[in-house]
């Protein structure tokens, strides 16, 4: 089988088993039957000119600029769109066809005013031009644009100039083939023909476009282009890095200019996301510069006391002599650590190291404690690995797509675009979640199935697909009996075949109709087909791990996929979507309390005995506390003193008061971050950190992927962060030092066998690196479990369903959820001080029409959201997203309070809160929550101290 990679040649890849053989100017080529003449001569180095076809766009062949000649044929046709055939003979240049070429070019430039200035000089259009030996138009340059309408300045990002714009409908092409939003359109005929955002009199902003930049980056006019290059002009150089938001981890181009950024520009070689982006990577990065960044050290004796700019020096001495103070006074154990999943690789694993030697002990965790750590044990349990199965781009294999409790479209939007690219295709989609998310309805991908459950029921849910594939004999028997444990799976079929798991008797509930269970499981158990098997794949998201059964829901996940032989081959698998950037990584390095870099237990001894020799000392054999630990025994009083890097856990963690409480009761908090957040209102110590422009060191995805997070700019408050922890480790008596973060991936390299391979010169190399990377698999590991599965054995786990002690009453009927929303991110710290707030300033209260008819709320009403923790308030919005008795908001403001209303309800195996179940009230209110009155003091206070 031949297959012709597509990333230079604007056509579609081909595989196919049979070949042709051509003549591309004399030169004899061979490729598979169906590749475009236009790739063909690619692979003989013969570039054609073309306009219309690009990078990630399919054949369209309108701009008749990429003719050919073809020996024996008449006409000249499109090279992007004919195929190549069996002894064809073509031509690529000829006197013929630089006559229609420049025909062509003639008109394109005469429609484009100043095509010549010196200002466009690298536009497609202007190198196409000299390409053609062309300067000028013989038809001048005023052209028909000139009748066309005004700039378009609404999106905050970029500029809309249709004088420019010579309808190439490349922008078009790309919000429909790249993005998936089919916001733009070509309007009216002949010289009235113009692009039009969405319907007529409609603005960019107002338009259904997501501001993904496709649409920039596909112009050759500069027609769209970004208002910071527009004021700032074209970037000089770039350097190739990688996104600091989500877990899909783009790679981009950061283009600089003068020493300043201009423009962050989507890397076409980037493996994640193959020059697409969304809007927070590609345009929300200007929080990096904003003034409310802390770039000095500061120190103070009380929280109520004013912060003091210091040195580095007398920083770090002074928060390593509280933190001794305090072991001194309560123990060893009273300090400990939180890492943070929006740092590298580097800068997480010296902060466990750091826990782990300078203070002694095991108190270590990482934010995805709260988030994602029911993966880790899951997937763990079932399959021997705490990470996701397959690549990002498995999804074009897949037949049937499975998405339960997430919503790619909003929270990883450039993996959301690809498995919209897919469903366009002809794959089938289930969508199970609580609210009607943009994939059930949005036109050309829409779900086939949408199981609308209560929120809490995801077990119940589970395991009633599992009962219908097994009871109706669908499941794969031959996969089972060669991969997987034979008595295990015989007693979960004991388990799973009881009636109890049948849909009729979950819809008391789940509250889903029986027969869309049902179908559901028929559709996934095929995989779609009729006479032939296909491929499922399940992605899941928070929707399923932020319960009280959070891993029981993800190993029954894992049990449906090993069920129906859905696991280790491309287009299937167990695929978790990764909330933040590095939250893979930061449980790769170590960050648990009870396990050291690689997921080896710290009780082990041989494990335990290489970190010691290398490290040089003993340590601690017994894990340490969890946050949620941390915090009780602070309350308790026996916690004392804490490291946090990058995280904001009095925003973030549910149970607001419980956790101000905890950190009002420390002897010494340090916080690390780029801005004083919630959590520095506690704080005695502020270290300043780095932007992921600032840093030198390695991000990995959901997918595994390892990618380079390259320095653009040197860290504004003068130090590397990793160099921060190094320093606060030596204050505290444990000498850690490195040269650079590449010494500290190759030490991780040295006492990890998953990463056994992995340096920074492969990675560069390579472009990135899956774990596991080691001798077996020396270039790393795309697909898990191909032949076996990582534990030997796939192992069912029985998952019965417990209901959440979270319970609807009359006091507290409704049930809140939460999520989150495209333009922000997280807790907002990033995106809010950027121009995203534009889409999304505050959160919002979404409420069913019937829950809001019965309290008298109307739409744009302040209403107070109260639970047995505590109360918040929010505008209400009356949406048809929502089901009765479920509400939902976003957590990115900090004014919200979402979490002053969350429970400390968690999963049962890894204490990870119960973010998406909170039984609450709604009432119609005109004041504030108490909470809110208190926040707005201390955020004024903030403003103070970074002005």
């Amino acid at each position: 089988m031949t297959v012709i990679d597509e990333k230079d040649y604007g056509t579609p890849a081909v595989t196919s088993d049979v070949t042709v053989h051509l003549e591309i100017d004399g030169k004899a080529i061979s490729v598979p039957a169906g590749t475009s003449v236009m790739r063909a001569a690619a692979e003989v180095d013969t570039d054609i000119p073309s306009l219309c076809a690009t990078d990630c766009l399919e054949s369209f062949g309108s701009c008749r600029l990429c003719l050919v000649e073809v020996e024996g044929r008449r006409g000249t046709p499109a090279s992007c769109t004919t195929p190549a055939e069996e002894g064809m003979k073509v031509i690529t240049q000829s006197p013929r066809l630089t006559t229609l070429r420049r025909g062509v070019m003639d008109l394109y430039l005469s429609d484009h005013p100043s095509p010549h200035d010196g200002k466009d000089d690298d536009l497609p259009l202007q190198d196409l031009a000299k390409l053609l030996g062309m300067t000028e138009s013989r038809y001048g340059t005023d052209g028909h644009n000139h009748l066309k309408s005004i700039i378009d300045d609404s999106n905050p990002y970029f500029s809309f100039d249709p004088n420019k714009c010579i309808l190439c409908s490349r922008c078009v092409r790309a919000c429909e083939e790249v993005q998936g939003t089919f916001a733009l359109t070509v309007e009216g005929r002949g010289f009235d023909s113009q692009i039009s955002a969405g319907i007529a009199g409609e603005d960019f902003l107002a338009s259904d476009c997501v501001s993904c930049g496709a649409c920039v980056q596909a112009c050759p006019t500069d027609s769209l282009l970004e208002k910071n290059v527009i004021e700032k002009g074209k970037p000089d150089h770039s350097v190739i890095t990688t996104c600091a938001y989500c877990g899909v981890g783009c790679g981009f181009k950061a283009e600089v200019k003068g020493g300043e950024v201009v423009r962050m520009t989507p890397w076409k070689d980037g493996q994640a996301n193959h020059g697409h982006s969304c809007v927070k990577g590609r345009f929300a990065w200007e929080y990096a510069f904003h003034a409310d960044r802390i770039t000095k050290p500061m120190i103070r004796e009380k929280i109520t006391d004013p912060w003091k700019a210091v040195s580095w020096d007398e920083a770090i001495a002074y928060g390593a002599k509280r933190l001794k103070d305090v072991q001194e006074k309560y123990g060893r154990k009273s300090i400990g650590g939180i890492s943070s999943s929006r740092c590298t690789n580097e800068e997480v694993y010296v902060v466990q190291k750091l826990v782990r030697t300078g203070f002694g002990n095991n108190n270590i965790d990482t934010c995805a404690r709260v988030c994602h750590s029911p993966t880790g044990y899951g997937l763990n349990q079932t399959f021997g690995t705490s990470a996701g199965t397959q690549t990002f781009d498995s999804v074009m294999d897949a037949d049937v797509i499975l998405v339960i409790g997430a919503n790619p479209t909003e929270a990883h939007p450039v993996f959301g675009s690809q498995m919209k690219r897919r469903l366009r295709q002809g794959a089938r989609l289930i969508v199970i979640d609580p609210r009607v998310i943009d994939l059930v309805k949005t036109p050309h991908v829409a779900a086939e199935l949408h199981l609308p459950l209560k929120p809490g029921t995801n077990v119940a849910m589970i395991n009633a697909l599992a009962h219908v594939i097994l009871t109706e004999g669908l499941e794969d028997k031959a996969y089972i009996k060669e991969r997987c444990e034979d008595q295990a799976f015989a007693d979960w079929c004991a388990f799973i075949r009881d009636e109890k798991n049948s849909p009729e008797m979950a819809e008391q509930y789940t509250r889903v109709v029986a027969a869309d269970v049902r179908a559901a499981a028929r559709l996934y158990a095929t995989g779609g087909g009729l006479d032939h098997k296909g491929n499922s794949a399940i992605y899941y998201g928070l929707g399923v791990t932020e319960h009280s059964q959070g891993s029981t829901a993800v190993m029954g996940l894992a049990n449906l996929a090993m069920l129906t032989g859905n696991v280790g081959f491309s287009g299937v698998g167990v695929n978790p979507l990764r909330g933040q950037n590095n939250v893979q990584g930061s449980c790769d390095m170590g960050s648990f309390p009870h396990e050291l870099p690689g997921y080896r237990p710290v009780g082990d001894e041989a494990v335990r005995g290489s970190f010691e020799k290398d490290w040089g000392l003993k340590l601690d054999p017994e894990p340490g506390l969890r946050i949620p630990g941390m915090f009780d025994e602070a309350v308790a009083g026996q916690y004392r003193g804490m490291y946090i890097q990058g995280e904001d856990v009095a925003q973030s963690d549910p149970n607001t008061a419980h956790v101000e409480a905890a950190l009002r009761n420390l002897d010494c908090l340090i916080v690390q971050d780029l801005f004083l957040n919630e959590t520095a209102r506690f704080a005695h110590v502020f270290l300043p950190g780095t932007s992921f422009l600032e840093k030198d060191g390695t991000f990995t995805n959901a997918e595994r992927r390892i990618s380079m997070v390259n320095k653009v700019l040197e860290p504004v408050a003068g130090l590397d962060e990793w160099e921060i922890t190094c320093r606060l480790s030596r204050a505290m008596g444990y000498d850690m030092h490195y040269d650079t973060s590449a010494e500290i991936m190759d030490e991780i390299a040295r006492l990890t066998p998953t990463f056994a391979g992995v340096s920074f010169d492969k990675i560069k190399r390579q472009g990135s690196v899956q774990w596991p990377c080691n001798a077996d698999a020396p270039d790393g590991t795309p697909i898990m479990h191909v032949d076996h599965f990582v534990r030997g054995k796939g192992h069912f786990v029985i998952t019965e369903f417990v209901p959440t002690e979270e319970k609807v009453t009359r006091r507290f009927p409704l049930i809140l959820t939460t999520g989150r929303i495209l333009s922000q991110y997280n807790v907002g710290a990033q995106t809010r001080r950027t121009e995203n707030n534009i889409w999304h300033e505050e959160d919002v209260l979404e409420i069913h029409q019937q829950d809001a008819d019965d309290r008298g709320i109307r739409d744009g009403d302040w209403v107070n959201i109260t639970s047995r923790m505590g109360e918040t308030t929010l505008k209400a919005r009356i949406s048809d997203r929502m089901q009765p008795g479920v509400i939902f908001t976003t957590f990115h403001m900090p004014k919200s309070g979402a979490n002053v209303v969350t429970t400390d309800n968690a999963d049962w195996a890894t204490d990870c809160p119960e973010y998406k179940v909170t039984a609450v009230e709604v009432r119609l209110t005109n004041h504030q929550s108490d909470w809110q009155e208190e926040f707005d003091h201390f955020s004024e206070e903030t403003r103070h101290i970074a002005e």
